[in-house]
């Protein structure tokens, strides 16, 4: 009886059985089926085919912006107050309500402009994007490390980036192309005094700060809002990195900060943040030389104080990189009851942005994946689309009825608790900038805060690229120092005229040389490779 039962067995298998997709077992994994040893193979060869099919389609389009990132699982515990006061009083968001109450969240860290495997050492923004969870679904607060952006307008986004990222034709990324832009969009020289200090190179992401950059509104029960701005300060402390440090790094370990992350939590110091808000009445403020919600902008703590309203720890990390880290999705637009949008240009162009992107990345039913589920009840009358794996259907719905209004046993809307927010909005339908746009004047006060040596830093860094830019950009940008501080502008005039007679003395006019921003002697290295090459005979 024994025989005849193992006779009848087609493949012998466990629980550490390799298989297919389809379930059957792979006897075979190292031999593709040939005819005699030598070959050749036919067609026929199922087992490889699968294998070989699915990985000539195991990446996905890389983001557009954020492409180089890590992240990790956690949770947020609200502390619920909002400084001294109830979190009520501002929101009847329910995460923040309750002290002790905590929320599952999961975070991912990121560079901007460079691609998927650049070095994690570049002069760039940091994404600092925060899912979390809730009892009512989802929210992203999508921000980066710095507190304010480049441009106010969405409609420039596109033509920021493109000046950001490589040559189209070189594939190199070039200063001249990104002060081009900037120059001529005075309104990003506060974030360019950021981003060439050493602020612009992070020591990892535990220690760096996070930003929800945008102007968002809070909604209490009455539906009266406020304008909030979101902040995460590390308890690691925040440390950045000069461009010898950052060069030094990244000669030995291009994913120093993934490494980082992971090893920390790995060993059991989970990195935590405290989130801080600060409010402000709903309104335009004409009383402020600058307008809240433009995003170049930051609000002064002295007028508007950071109030704790609770911290985030960092626990878990993933199981699976690309599952989780590279099919995140999030977007502006993903708020719950109690969060709400402020008339902020950018954060308004940006909601529409995200969320087509993950569409673009990763499908239409991206919101399937567990890493972007909600961890609630969903139920939807949406249908098909690619990879599309199961209905969002209500227990007992008649599935007969995918519309709504219905009364044949489709969905229902919900009953709202609190009352609308709805904000008066009145004016004509303009394409015009901000009108309170003093471009200058907080990048001054910027750079009157750093330490020495932190302008040292900045003033080299700043002379290094715009050294190979053309006259007429050099002197858009010495005149933007100027307006924002005597000292300023003078040491980058003067280090500019220095660094111009250097530049004569190695034999190189301005803008002949090709490099990435913030490198130093580029064409130095392309010389050395060459140079310095052991040579080989051809075998």
């Amino acid at each position: 009886m024994e025989k005849d039962s193992l006779n009848n067995q087609t493949n012998i298998e466990d629980d550490g059985t390799l298989t297919n997709r389809q379930g059957h077992p792979v006897t075979n994994n190292q031999n593709i089926r040939t005819v005699g040893n030598r070959g050749p193979a036919t067609l026929e060869n199922y087992d490889f085919i699968e294998k070989i099919s699915h990985f000539d389609r195991e990446k996905v389009p890389e983001r557009i912006v954020h492409a180089r990132g890590a992240g990790a699982h956690g949770y947020f515990e609200a502390y619920g107050t909002v400084g001294e006061e109830p979190a009520s009083k501002y929101t009847r968001a329910k995460l923040f309500q309750e002290k002790g109450k905590q929320t599952p969240v999961f975070v991912r860290f990121s560079t901007v402009v460079n691609g998927l495997h650049s070095p994690e050492t570049v002069r760039d923004p940091r994404g600092f994007a925060v899912k979390f969870y809730t009892e009512d679904g989802n929210w992203d607060l999508v921000g980066n490390n710095l507190k304010i952006f480049f441009i106010r307008d969405a409609m420039k986004f596109p033509d920021m980036i493109h000046a950001f990222r490589p040559d189209p034709v070189t594939n190199i990324q070039d200063p001249r192309r990104f002060f081009d832009f900037c120059a001529n969009s005075p309104e990003s020289f506060h974030m360019v005094t950021f981003v060439y200090s050493p602020w612009g190179i992070p020591a990892n992401y535990r220690m760096m700060q996070g930003s929800g950059v945008n102007t968002y509104k809070w909604v209490n029960q009455e539906g009266k809002a406020v304008l909030v701005k979101y902040h995460w300060e590390p308890k690691q402390g925040i440390k950045n990195l000069t461009v010898k440090e950052a060069e030094e790094i990244q000669g030995k370990n291009f994913s120093h900060a993934t490494q980082d992350l992971y090893e920390a939590i790995e060993r059991g110091d989970y990195p935590e943040w405290e989130m801080f808000v600060q409010i402000m009445e709903d309104g335009p403020h004409p009383e402020l030389d600058f307008d809240p919600l433009d995003d170049t902008k930051l609000w002064p703590k002295d007028q508007f104080p950071w109030l704790p309203v609770g911290r985030m720890v960092l626990n878990k990390n993933p199981d699976n990189f690309f599952n989780e880290v590279e099919q995140v999705a999030f977007g502006t637009g993903v708020l719950v009851d109690g969060l709400d949008f402020s008339d902020d240009k950018m954060l308004q162009g940006r909601t529409f942005s995200y969320s087509d992107t993950q569409r673009y990345r990763i499908g239409a039913n991206y919101l399937q994946l567990p890493i972007n589920a909600a961890k609630k009840r969903v139920a939807t009358n949406q249908e098909g689309g690619q990879l599309r794996y199961f209905n969002d259907k209500a227990p007992g719905q008649n599935p007969h009825v995918n519309y709504e209004p219905s009364s044949m046993g489709g969905l229902k809307e919900a009953e709202q608790a609190g009352k609308e927010h709805t904000p008066h909005v009145e004016g004509n339908l303009v394409r015009e900038s901000i009108d309170r746009n003093d471009n200058t004047k907080q990048a001054g006060e910027t750079y009157r805060e750093f330490e020495d040596w932190e302008k040292d830093e900045l003033i080299n860094n700043l002379v290094n690229d715009l050294a190979i830019c053309p006259k007429d950009i050099q002197e858009k940008m010495i005149a933007l120092a100027e307006q924002a501080d005597e000292e300023y502008g003078r040491r980058l005039k003067e280090g500019l005229a220095k660094k111009g007679k250097e530049k004569n003395n190695m034999g190189m006019e301005i803008g002949e040389e090709m490099r990435p921003l913030g490198v130093k002697e580029a064409h130095k290295a392309v010389k050395k490779a060459v140079e310095e090459g052991h040579e080989a005979d051809p075998y």
